[in-house]
């Protein structure tokens, strides 16, 4: 999936996103998605659960996944 960029001063609209996500897989999208907003709140489980609509349950079963398939997980601080 290519980077791109985010500044906090500009959010993509989905017209300039979902372009960028064609030919990308679902799982692979999610996944992205989880780890960058991890990223974002600095490794907080919960506050990014909290942004994704997703239970701490969900997303700790989405991390253990992760983990166990050799993705480097942010960390917490």
């Amino acid at each position: 999936m290519p980077e791109t960029p985010l500044s906090d001063s500009h959010t993509l609209s989905p017209h300039e996103i979902v372009p960028m996500l064609i030919g990308s897989t679902v799982e692979a999208i999610e996944r992205e998605l989880v780890l960058q907003t991890l990223a974002r709140c600095h490794g907080n489980r919960t506050h990014a659960a909290r942004l994704l609509g997703l239970s701490v349950r969900t997303m700790r079963n989405k991390i253990r996944q992760y983990a166990t398939d050799g993705v480097v997980i942010p960390a917490h601080g």
